[in-house]
């Protein structure tokens, strides 16, 4: 494994097209958008697609969800009690013990960081005691990521063909819960940011080969990513853009490496309705090369 010595910055163009990227369950799942108009995806949410393609790509990840999970846990507790030397250094409250051994086993882990906080149970009383609470700082910082312009939202109304239960009182009727919405973004382009910290990754031990791990993710973000609210193909990975400094803080800061990427809407276009109506300029920053990869 080779050590990451050289600070990364990264950024990914995504278009949506008629799908919704991250519903807001505070407006009944309707796609996230800041007060002035731009679409927004969180940063949990890109960071939950990063570790889906991980485990489509075999890697091993501690925070696993529900339709994905590769093992029987039903809890986060579980999979670290899961781990016989986990479990004994939580027991013998070990904490830097616990975190080196977790970064070593979960690529997320030592990728975004995780905070291990769960209650320890009396032998001989079922009640909470003081358990071993363990953060672990990641090297890896996503931003959310929001739109080039405002974005349009739609939403229709739908009916299920059949009852999911038979009303008692009337058998034929159909019962209320067979009318729905869906909302979707007609069309939005969207600016996905990131860093990795040297620093950081030397404690985690995030490794040049994770690093890799993690631009192939990004290249691949929304593959094996299909939804009602996410038909094939309605969002994809145009270019990712990936700055390696030539020292671990980094010539420039994230921001101005960042902001480099122009994105524009072409002359004479006024409201964009594909990925085809942008114009993509890069500033050069003296000394620092971008590599640009093609997503899929």
């Amino acid at each position: 494994m080779s050590e990451l010595k050289n600070k990364i910055d990264f950024l990914a163009v995504v278009s949506v097209k008629n799908a919704n990227p991250n519903g807001d369950p505070l407006s009944g799942n309707m796609p996230r958008v800041t007060n002035d108009g731009l679409g927004e995806i969180s940063d949990v949410c890109i960071k939950r697609k990063i570790r889906n393609r991980w485990m489509d790509m075999g890697e091993p990840v501690f925070v696993q969800s529900d339709d994905k999970k590769t093992d029987g846990c039903k809890s986060l507790s579980e999979r670290v009690k899961e781990q016989t030397e986990l479990a004994k250094a939580q027991k013998e409250k070990k904490k830097d013990e616990f975190a080196k051994i977790a970064c070593g086993k979960w690529l997320d882990v030592r990728s975004f960081g995780q905070v291990f906080a769960f209650k320890d149970k009396k032998k001989d009383e079922d009640k909470d005691t003081e358990g071993v609470s363990v953060g672990v700082r990641g090297p890896v910082s996503v931003h959310p990521a929001f739109s080039v312009d405002s974005v349009s939202t739609a939403s229709i109304q739908i009916t299920k063909s059949v009852n999911s239960e038979t009303n008692e009182k009337n058998p034929d009727k159909k019962s209320s819960d067979t009318m729905g919405m869906k909302h979707r973004v007609e069309f939005g382009l969207y600016v996905v940011k990131g860093s990795i910290n040297v620093q950081l990754a030397e404690k985690t031990g995030f490794t040049e080969e994770d690093a890799e791990k993690l631009k192939e993710a990004l290249r691949t973000l929304f593959l094996n990513d299909i939804s009602s609210a996410r038909p094939d193909g309605s969002m994809q990975v145009h270019n990712l853009y990936w700055w390696k400094h030539n020292c671990a803080i980094g010539q420039y800061s994230a921001a101005k490496v960042h902001g480099s990427v122009k994105i524009s809407l072409k002359d004479g276009i006024e409201e964009a309705q594909s990925y085809e109506d942008y114009s993509i300029e890069i500033e050069e920053l003296p000394g620092l090369d971008v590599e640009i990869i093609n997503g899929l």
